[in-house]
């Protein structure tokens, strides 16, 4: 073996989420049995995990003058955060409808004001493509901050073929400009823009079929849709993943946020890689898409918009993992529900507000958030083989994690296996 280029040592724990399948996410009691390694490290080779186990266990004879050692006295060691679900490319913000939330506007009442995601759409169109490329590397820097190492950036802010098609090149071209790995996803059936408003949503996702879908080939993997009031209803969002399918794309929903409309079963019996939001998916149903996916569909659960909403219902994470649904968590960081970064903060609310516990929701924001943007081969455990994604935590326990709420407890973000 080749001298270690990195080692992270003395940890007071590695957080390794090894010991599941290796063909399905985490669910039921698998999502908190995984392994904590007590006073541990983490061996490096260029950019990938060569070994990890305890202290006593390391192999001094890798460790030559070239070596780079960390020392994590103290300290928790565990994966990059995976943002699995994120809008990171978008023109301006929407502070001025943050007060109006406040004075009792509903989300939707905004919306079919023309506010809401249409008012960032006018955004977007407006702003150049160097524009919106110089606000995606600053957010991207900002998440790096939070230790998010891997991150899904949807599209969706466009509503037009050629905007759309830019948002995906934005994102594709930010993942290449700095260290966290961008996977874009297609958005496009947001809402209905404008100039649909009097076709309709099936003529409008005809159009995003016809001609935007086959130039997407080769840069984004998934298509993704928002059935809800007021967006796409369950008949429209069913057709139009089915014939995404067709195409080859990996299928995703923006389901369950605000009503029970069935989208969130409808698309896990297609295959669906995750379901998003489910504030609103029933126990009962969530224990029917962990049978017709055979454990493979992720519900990614986003605890900080309800808060940012100021709604009372939250997704039954508790329920959900009990009757067998892998779960998932993120910010799902955008200019409207959700202007956080703080992937730290959504591991507390899901705790305080779903009933996950603290490994539960560790690894739902790691290996499961990895599994529902389809990179669990790359990243989401500390495991040899898979890129050298780390981070070292000022906390002494994987318990001390959720407990500081809102706080960042990251002191070292190593991302393919540079520091």
């Amino acid at each position: 073996m080749l001298p270690y280029t990195l080692v992270i040592q003395h940890a007071a724990q590695v957080l390794t989420m090894a010991g599941g399948s290796a063909e399905r996410p985490l669910a039921g009691p698998n999502l908190s049995s995984w392994t904590i390694i007590e006073r541990g490290y983490v061996a490096c080779v260029g950019d990938k995990i060569v070994a990890v186990g305890a202290m006593n266990e390391l192999n001094l004879a890798h460790i030559g003058p070239e070596t780079r050692l960390i020392d994590a006295t103290g300290c928790v060691v565990m994966p990059g955060l995976v943002e699995c679900h994120t809008h990171l490319v978008f023109g301006g913000n929407r502070a001025d409808e943050f007060e109006r939330k406040l004075r009792g506007e509903s989300y939707l009442d905004i919306l079919t004001s023309g506010g809401g995601i249409l008012s960032t759409v006018r955004a977007t169109r407006a702003a150049s493509e160097a524009e919106l490329l110089a606000n995606a590397l600053h957010h991207l820097e900002g998440f790096r901050r939070y230790g998010i190492t891997t991150l899904e950036a949807k599209s969706g802010y466009g509503l037009d073929r050629d905007t759309e098609l830019r948002l995906v090149r934005v994102a594709r071209e930010a993942g290449h400009r700095q260290p966290v790995r961008v996977v874009p996803t297609f958005l496009g059936a947001h809402v209905v823009p404008p100039e649909f408003k009097e076709a309709g949503p099936r003529a409008y996702v005809d159009f995003m079929l016809r001609e935007v879908l086959s130039d997407l080939k080769g840069e984004a993997a998934f298509v993704d849709v928002f059935c809800e009031q007021g967006a796409f209803p369950l008949a429209v969002a069913r057709y139009y993943l089915e014939q995404a399918h067709k195409m080859g794309f990996g299928l995703k929903i923006h389901a369950e946020q605000l009503h029970d409309l069935g989208g969130c079963e409808m698309a896990a019996e297609l295959g669906a890689t995750s379901v998003d939001h489910c504030d609103y998916l029933t126990p009962a149903a969530a224990a029917r898409i962990a049978q017709v996916s055979q454990g493979r569909t992720v519900a990614v659960l986003l605890p900080l918009v309800p808060l940012f909403l100021r709604q009372s219902q939250y997704a039954a994470g508790r329920e959900f993992i009990d009757n067998g649904l892998p779960v998932a968590l993120s910010t799902d960081f955008n200019p409207g529900s959700c202007p956080s970064k703080n992937l730290w903060l959504a591991l507390s609310v899901a705790c305080l507000k779903m009933g996950l516990r603290p490994k539960e929701a560790v690894a739902a924001a790691t290996l499961n958030a990895a599994w529902a943007i389809g990179q669990q081969h790359d990243c989401g455990s500390l495991e040899p083989g898979k890129r050298a994604d780390v981070l070292v935590l000022n906390v002494g326990s994987v318990a001390e994690i959720p407990y500081w709420l809102g706080e960042n407890p990251v002191r070292d973000v190593v991302i393919g296996g540079q520091w």
